[in-house]
């Protein structure tokens, strides 16, 4: 990982602006999750409606802790032997941009094992909204050939690190966790 690369994405990122960034799972748009005008500069991007909200990345569970409440101990056990990629929707989002709560209050969550997203998020010192770098609706691009131009031509900062590296393309398994423990699988 070049370390020029994080620094001009921290830049960007803490000045408002979007990135293109490879990920555990695909190839993301991403921006600070506390910035809402940023968020709705990705809205934009992806010709996204209103109502649907975008996974974060965060770098532990204690940063998780930072940014929701009442979250039951089963969520923290399932990041804790997840060996695939695993988002969890969460009850009582907090501190996070308006746009990123879902209307029941919860906030998609996954923990990446990846080297260049955990260093972003640790220098940032904040979560990071992760969304496929695709218009609303079309595939998710796996290699960075595969992402449109007009995505390209709209982000303020593409890691190139990863340009020659295919993400997986297969996107996490995501489970809602409901209060009381109660577990619901929604994507396998």
């Amino acid at each position: 990982m070049q370390t020029e690369e994080i620094n001009r994405a921290l830049q960007v990122l803490r000045n408002g602006g979007i990135i293109l960034y490879p990920t555990d799972t695909i190839w993301g748009i991403g921006c600070d999750a506390t910035n809402e005008l940023a968020v709705n500069k990705i809205k934009s991007i992806k010709q996204r409606a209103g109502s649907k909200s975008f996974v974060v990345l965060m770098n532990s569970t204690a940063m998780v802790e930072r940014y929701t409440t009442d979250v039951p101990e089963i969520g923290f056990e399932l990041f804790d032997v997840a060996d695939e990629p695993l988002t969890l929707i969460l009850p009582g989002a907090r501190n996070l941009a308006a746009d990123i709560i879902a209307s029941d209050g919860s906030v998609g969550i996954r923990i990446p094992k990846h080297d260049t997203c955990i260093a972003l998020i640790n220098r940032l010192g904040k979560p990071l909204v992760s969304t496929s770098a695709n218009i609303s609706g079309m595939s998710s691009p796996a290699n960075f050939r595969e992402i449109p131009e007009s995505i390209i031509r709209s982000v303020d900062y593409i890691i190139k690190e990863g340009e020659n590296q295919k993400a997986s393309g297969k996107p996490s398994s995501i489970i809602k966790v409901q209060a009381g423990g109660v577990i619901k699988i929604i994507r396998e």
